[in-house]
């Protein structure tokens, strides 16, 4: 989950630089003036929701071009969605789920600002929502944790101090058709706020954690008698606990094989503990590293040999970033490397280990999926997304908070703050979406050359990078906007005393780009924003002509030519294959023309853009 204080400086100064216990356990309380700043900041974080239409029935959107029903997406094809409205409303946070063994069917049961929504998603394409679990109380809480054990659903709550811990018995979802408000069929009161929850299915216990017990640190709760939860021990030595993941080791540090192991988040380490006995747990060994800004969560490899664990709050310049550890020494574990996306800079949330992938939940970014068989050398690669939060994909609290793949069905649950429940599933043979060879703005100058030949003969409206003025006459002929940014290719981007004043006269303007070295492999694609404008005094004679200078020549792309008619301007996009040229250098020539004599003749580019795909 999210920290509850919501900048870098915030949450560093509270808790990563004085490690303060006690203030890091009132910050979770919504009776202290702590919890109160708090929450009211977090509420001030969220933009305006962005909520999308449900896709019901057979008609799931396939990953394509690298979008899905407009979310941007790579290998990973959407089957539904339930938007938060249709779940009972408020803001979505994290998620647990569950599948019926007798049955066979598979629900998640999805965390809400008032209480926790219970869907059936044995059809994905078309998941059915069966009611509600209220808050305690009716209280409402912005941080939600859910875990499951034994058919049974264990709910915390945070900034809710009388909250405790709901136990709900998912066999009762057998049979259910339409929706329900439900009760809870028992509560554990040995905490009343608790930060996350996190499950030992081996073992039957529950550790909550960020409680206002045990020092924010470890509450041990004994489920094995899943309706009657009973207090278990704490782990408070090391104060407040972010998240934690808690197992029966048996990695490669044969002195605790067999023994349960709590890897815990705390704030600026990864600290791990004994916990076999629950009265003595003992702590192995707490090691921070460098750029920590706030620790937050991570996940074991299947060998227990290996771990990624995510900060919250470091630095997502120049990208996301994945902390890589070495864990087969729990007296000394090692951050052994950091993997940095290429392509993203959102703020990392939670991750899930599975087999050679991790499955990270990158709020803004959403899904993100890596292949870790190289994990040994440090070595991630992604290998599929799905970005719900289109907007960004920058550092904030939107979009996904948590992700949930462990369905044998291969559905991946996503919750989406603003959004809802997300379904969707990896499909590996997805065509990647292209990537980009080489990008022009023109919002700097980047080496493209005027009369690149010496040969323009144009007396007026050459070509020139800058912020163009309108120009109209019988219509807009020169746009003062551009496609993005300030500033574009333009002939004469002046407007002058009339619009004939800077247009192309007397002849031929051409510019043209600096090389470009393209791949040697795969379809290569040049696109480009565009437009060509003139009066009704022009003709076949005046052009505008897109071109590609390669080894053996000039070979024109586009071509469009005057008539005598008005001809307004509009911007207009195209895209051309330059895959003959692979592994060339190649340049992009830009030319337009009077050549009738005094013709009212404008042109402007934006948003030059080379892909390859693979």
């Amino acid at each position: 989950m999210r920290p509850r204080l919501q900048t870098a400086v915030l949450v560093a100064g509270l808790l990563a630089l004085t490690l303060a216990t006690t203030s890091a356990a009132l910050a979770h309380d919504p009776n202290t003036p702590e919890g109160q700043k708090e929450l009211a900041r977090m509420n001030a974080d969220y933009q305006a929701p962005v909520r999308m239409a449900p896709i019901t029935g057979l008609a799931a959107t396939a990953c394509s071009g690298g979008t899905a029903a407009g979310y941007p997406c790579s290998n990973v094809d959407l089957l539904s969605v339930l938007p938060l409205a249709s779940i009972g409303g408020g803001n979505g946070n994290s998620m647990w789920g569950w599948v019926d063994s007798t049955t066979g069917k598979e629900y998640i049961i999805f965390g809400r600002t008032t209480g926790a929504a219970v869907v059936d998603v044995s059809t994905p394409t078309a998941p059915v929502y069966l009611g509600n679990l209220p808050s305690y109380n009716g209280t409402s809480s912005s941080w939600r944790d859910i875990k499951v054990y034994a058919n049974h659903a264990y709910i915390g709550a945070d900034s809710i101090s009388t909250h405790g811990m709901q136990v709900f018995d998912l066999t009762r979802l057998r049979g259910v058709t339409t929706p329900q408000t439900f009760t809870a069929d028992a509560r554990y009161t040995g905490f009343g706020n608790s930060h996350t929850l996190s499950v030992n299915e081996e073992t039957g216990f529950i550790y909550a954690v960020g409680t206002n017990t045990c020092s924010g640190g470890v509450h041990m709760v004994n489920v094995q008698n899943p309706k009657v939860p009973t207090n278990a021990g704490c782990v408070s030595n090391d104060g407040y606990v972010h998240e934690n993941q808690c197992v029966v080791y048996h990695g490669p540090d044969v002195t605790y094989q067999g023994r349960e192991i709590c890897f815990n988040y705390n704030v600026d380490t990864l600290t791990i503990v004994d916990v076999t006995v629950k009265s003595a747990p003992v702590q192995l060994s707490r090691t921070t590293y460098a750029g920590v800004g706030y620790t937050h969560q991570g996940w074991l490899t299947g060998d227990h040999a290996r771990l990624l664990m995510d900060d919250e709050l470091d630095s997502d310049t120049p990208g996301t970033k994945t902390f890589i550890w070495n864990v087969s020494d729990l007296n000394a574990p090692v951050n052994t490397g950091v993997y940095v996306s290429p392509t993203i800079q959102a703020t990392d949330h939670n991750q899930y280990i599975i087999g050679d992938k991790v499955y990270q939940a990158s709020y803004r970014a959403g899904l993100r999926i890596l292949d870790i068989t190289g994990i040994a050398s440090n070595s991630l690669t992604e290998i599929g997304y799905f970005d719900i939060y289109p907007a960004a994909n920058n550092t904030g609290f939107n979009g996904a908070w948590n992700v949930y793949p462990f369905f044998p069905s291969g559905t991946i649950a996503i919750s989406g703050i603003e959004q809802g429940l997300i379904l969707v599933k990896h499909n590996p043979n997805t065509p990647p979406p292209p990537t980009t060879v080489w990008s022009d703005t023109f919002e700097t100058a980047t080496g493209w050359t005027v009369n690149p030949n010496s040969s323009d003969t144009a007396t007026s409206g050459q070509w020139e990078r800058g912020d163009p003025a309108q120009t109209s006459s019988g219509g807009v002929k020169q746009l003062g906007t551009t496609v993005s940014g300030v500033n574009d290719l333009v002939t004469g981007r002046l407007a002058g005393s009339s619009a004939g004043t800077y247009d192309v006269d007397g002849g031929t303007t051409s510019i043209r780009s600096p090389a470009i070295t393209l791949p040697g492999t795969g379809t290569l694609n040049v696109s480009m924003s565009w437009y060509f404008a003139h009066g009704s005094n022009a003709s076949s004679a005046d052009y505008f002509r897109v071109s590609v200078v390669h080894n053996g020549g000039t070979t024109v792309l586009h071509s469009l030519t005057g008539a005598g008619s008005n001809r307004d301007g509009a911007w207009a996009t195209g895209t051309w294959n330059l895959s003959a040229y692979a592994g060339q250098s190649v340049r992009i020539l830009v030319e337009t023309a009077d050549l009738s004599g005094a013709s009212l003749i404008e042109a402007g580019v934006d948003n030059v853009t080379i892909t390859q795909q693979p």
